[in-house]
């Protein structure tokens, strides 16, 4: 057996959608802060995020986080977020996939009925609470980065549906929020195909005309993921088809994007801080969402969000590169 490459991953799904937790074979990635080492990762690195993530060893929704020493005092973890699309500044889902790794695995100190394990993200600090009992993660609750509202009922002219009206809010990751009513689509998984040419074509048409900027997290200056939002929702209970780059959708209910959701919400006076908000996936699986303290983004009006979600270790695995292999980057279908 010949191998020039091995990674060790823990593997794990978050109401459905699944984290690949790296654990070791990766080594640290340079970089001061952990945005650093993800643009650092993403021009130096990528291949191996390829590998993991591409068939044949993920597949067309795969997702995963590269653990790495902390760049800051205060935490106990680094992260670094890959998926088939790229590397992103936050990804809620993942965060608590990670937390339940790290307590499932003891790689962390275990303490119950809570282990707390403070988290280093290209974001920002990310709190993740994981409930624990007789040494098993329940449920996480992670205490996400300020989330904002870039845009409110802006509208977008899209080849093929017309002028689309939409909100544009950040919770980790920008996000376009479209009532699926407004570009003539059911909630229904048999239209799949549909949804996802509908959200391509707006995120195309935002990156395209009048793109997004965090204005402290260097990179974060596209919106690649639309959140089709579900007739009858409203504050306390929203369904949604989360449509991802280059053309997936979140099998969880998107710890960014209930963020995002839930500081539009806030936004618009619907939605007060302390009250929960149910969050549901394109396959049913639910987060509770609370709004917990109002601050600013660079003089912009923000809040606080936790997210309440569960996952579960699905396997244990090393991930091989024979030097014969003729897809040493995997590929995409």
């Amino acid at each position: 057996m010949r191998s020039t490459r091995l990674i060790s991953a823990v593997d794990s799904h978050t109401e459905g959608m699944p984290t690949r937790v790296v654990t070791g074979g990766v080594g640290v990635i340079p970089g001061a802060t952990m945005n650093e080492k993800r643009l650092y990762f993403m021009e130096h690195l990528d291949h191996i995020r390829q590998f993991l993530m591409n068939e044949p060893r993920g597949h067309a929704a795969m997702s995963g986080a590269i653990l790495q020493p902390a760049t800051r005092e205060d935490c106990d973890w680094g992260v670094v977020y890959i998926e088939v699309s790229g590397c992103l500044p936050m990804c809620g889902h993942g965060t608590i996939g990670v937390a339940t790794v790290l307590v499932e695995t003891g790689m962390v100190a275990v303490q119950e009925p809570v282990t707390t394990i403070r988290l280093d993200t290209p974001a920002g600090l990310v709190i993740a609470r994981v409930a624990v009992s007789d040494g098993h993660a329940d449920s996480v609750t992670i205490e996400n980065v300020p989330s904002y509202v870039d845009r409110l009922d802006a509208t977008i002219e899209v080849p093929g549906l017309g002028t689309v009206p939409y909100s544009l809010a950040f919770g980790g990751n920008f996000y376009a929020m479209v009532n699926l009513d407004d570009v003539g689509l059911p909630f229904d998984r048999s239209r799949h195909q549909e949804v996802t040419a509908a959200g391509l074509a707006i995120m195309e048409a935002i990156n395209a005309g009048d793109p997004p900027r965090h204005p402290s997290i260097d990179g974060v200056d596209h919106c690649h993921h639309v959140e089709f939002i579900a007739p009858g929702s409203d504050a306390t209970l929203s369904r949604h088809a989360m449509s991802i780059y280059p053309g997936w959708f979140d099998r969880s209910p998107c710890g960014t994007g209930t963020s995002a959701r839930m500081a539009e919400l806030w936004a618009r006076g619907e939605l007060p801080l302390g009250q929960d908000f149910t969050n549901e996936s394109f396959i049913g699986s639910r987060f509770v969402g609370r709004l917990i303290a109002e601050t600013e983004v660079d003089g912009r009006p923000a809040v606080i969000p936790t997210i309440t979600g569960r996952a579960w270790v699905t396997g244990i695995g090393q991930y091989m590169l024979d030097p014969s292999d003729p897809f040493p980057t995997g590929f995409q279908f």
